[in-house]
């Protein structure tokens, strides 16, 4: 299980050398201090860019019955205005805006054609399909005149087509676009939509923008009044921004003591919704750190056993990450040449391959090197750093210097918004629960298989383990191997969210060995609490301090926390670590 304790081989020296260890690793790595690219910076809301269905033959019928209403000059234009509004078809927006723009012209037979460019030069294109009918004769096409009225009624009416748009997600656009910019033009249109709306999504935004608009434009004070009473109740910085608007500004329209009564009202919503936002900004920012955190649990799983439970101090740790990265980069290439359809499963199977490649990496590395240093941090933490050095270098000249491409699956692309303009992605998700998920199977391993029994054995009682028949140089090379390997299933999880490149590693060792100092030597429960309570400290820090200075306070208050407990938050026990 998370919590179980498993006792390392101390370094001769004690909590001393492994401080001034800690102080070397920081210095020859001090640079992810300035450059960490475990910051997470919310993109934004992904909205998927999708087109409508083909127009079917009856909406061509309508759009062209409705270019073909009758009438002359001004309220000719006006009808015809109106009767493209009512079709609800977004292509009606061609023809309404070429009309404002004068460029909708009438031919000699009573069609209508949008005319591009101007005099004998000007091109024909049909106002349904955009169809190019070649040039304009003279004398062939006379243009349609329109005035200011026309003009305004135009505007309004592309924002109804908008408004009742048949996708919801045009019709929240629409209305979002009316909560920046209030059109008093669009008081009945919104009504309209209201009337009409089914999608709870759009009807809370049009409600919202009709509240926006009312604020704005309402002849009647107490009407003004209810729609900033309303915005009030929204955690929205577009809100903020037109309450912000009237409270600095005078309401027009109104008498003195009424626009005096709109404008208090306004500054008391104000200061409701910044409450609000601050509120939401506080659970994005705790959020934000549980992202970082379950990415520094990832990177410090496999660190916790190889420097928890054999008292190995690493730096070639985040070359495993970074191996596990590129190994995901090659399934993909390999899945996307042979099999495409297999890509949104390539993650999947990219985690076993990961595992094997970083994990016998892992395996070389202790053979090689680290059997020769158990009992020497210094001496390992030199070596390691060496071999790094190395792995980077072997990898820059294999794949280049340049980033390589790691694409992410479907199911976890995409974002979605919750209030206060909270953007929570899919993939930051997924990486939560993997986290999770590797901590949880790590402590099964540990707790359930016959590896897991040799290494608790050997790590608590080296003698007696090898008396019993247990090969305890075997469960060392299998333990760094296993703790190798865990770092390449984390590099899968980080290349979704990171540059793959050879320099990914560098990133995320430093962390790495803070979560797992603080959070406690050879404890999984451990490193789980201290990395994401050390995300979270960060990223609540990060809007005072800024994301540098809170990761160097994070790394004092670290010091002097082990000053206090050198074995860290949760301590191990027994006659084997008191020895």
């Amino acid at each position: 299980m998370p919590g179980q304790a498993i006792s390392p081989r101390r370094p001769a020296g004690g909590p001393a050398t492994l401080l001034r260890a800690l102080a070397l690793a920081a210095v020859l790595l001090i640079l992810p201090f300035a450059t960490g690219p475990s910051t997470f910076s919310p993109a934004g809301m992904a909205v998927a860019q999708t087109t409508d269905a083909a127009p079917t033959a009856e909406e061509d019928a309508q759009l062209r019955a409705a270019l073909a209403t009758e009438g002359s000059g001004f309220d000719g234009a006006l009808a015809m205005i109106r009767a493209l509004a009512a079709t609800g078809d977004a292509r009606a927006a061609r023809a309404i805006d070429a009309l404002q723009s004068g460029n909708l012209g009438r031919l000699n037979d009573g069609g209508l054609v949008i005319l591009e460019g101007r005099g004998n030069d000007a091109d024909m294109r049909d106002p349904v399909t955009g169809e190019d009918l070649g040039k304009a004769e003279r004398g062939q096409v006379e243009r349609i005149r329109v005035n200011n009225r026309v003009r305004v009624e135009a505007r309004a009416a592309m924002g109804l087509i908008d408004l009742r748009a048949k996708r919801p997600e045009r019709r929240v656009a629409a209305a979002d676009g009316l909560i920046k910019s209030p059109d008093a033009a669009a008081l009945p249109l919104l009504t309209q939509a209201i009337e009409t709306e089914t999608d709870s999504r759009a009807r809370d935004a049009l409600t919202k923008a009709l509240a926006a608009v009312q604020a704005f434009y309402a002849e009647n004070p107490e009407e003004r009044l209810q729609a900033i009473e309303t915005l009030g109740d929204y955690a929205d910085p577009q809100v903020r921004s037109l309450l912000g608007r009237i409270a600095d500004g005078t309401p027009e329209g109104l008498s003195p003591d009424a626009a005096q009564a709109v404008k208090g009202a306004a500054i008391d919503a104000l200061a409701a919704v910044e409450a609000k936002l601050e509120m939401w900004a506080l659970v994005g920012n705790v959020y934000q750190g549980l992202s970082l955190g379950s990415v520094l649990v990832l990177a410090a799983v496999g660190l916790a056993i190889t420097f928890g439970v054999m008292g190995v101090i690493n730096m070639a740790h985040g070359e495993m990450v970074m191996l596990g990265a590129y190994t995901t980069y090659l399934v993909q290439q390999g899945i996307a040449a042979a099999a495409p359809a297999l890509m949104p499963v390539s993650l999947l199977i990219a985690l076993p391959a990961a595992f094997l490649v970083s994990g016998a990496a892992g395996f070389a590395i202790e053979r090689s090197v680290i059997r020769w240093l158990y009992g020497r941090p210094l001496e390992t933490l030199l070596a390691t750093w060496g071999l790094s050095l190395i792995i980077q270098q072997a990898v820059r000249s294999i794949f280049g210097p340049t980033n390589r491409e790691v694409s992410s699956p479907d199911w976890m692309s995409g974002a979605f918004e919750i209030a206060g303009g909270i953007t929570l992605t899919y993939n930051r998700l997924w990486i939560l629960a993997f986290s999770l998920v590797v901590v949880g199977g790590v402590a099964l391993l540990l707790r359930k298989t016959p590896l897991g029994l040799h290494v608790r054995a050997v790590t608590q009682n080296r003698a007696m383990a090898s008396s019993m028949g247990i090969r305890t140089g075997r469960i060392d090379a299998l333990t760094f191997a296993l703790g190798s390997g865990i770092a390449g299933i984390a590099g899968v999880a980080l290349s979704q969210i990171d540059n793959v490149s050879p320099n990914l590693g560098q990133g995320y060792i430093i962390d790495s060995f803070m979560v797992v100092v603080f959070g406690g030597v050879g404890t999984l429960w451990g490193t789980l609490i201290g990395g994401f309570a050390l995300g979270v400290v960060n990223k609540l820090l990060e809007p005072f301090a800024g994301a540098v200075l809170a990761k160097i306070l994070v790394l004092i208050a670290i010091i002097l926390f082990i000053q206090k407990r050198p074995r860290g938050l949760f301590a191990l026990k027994g006659r084997a670590v008191e020895a």
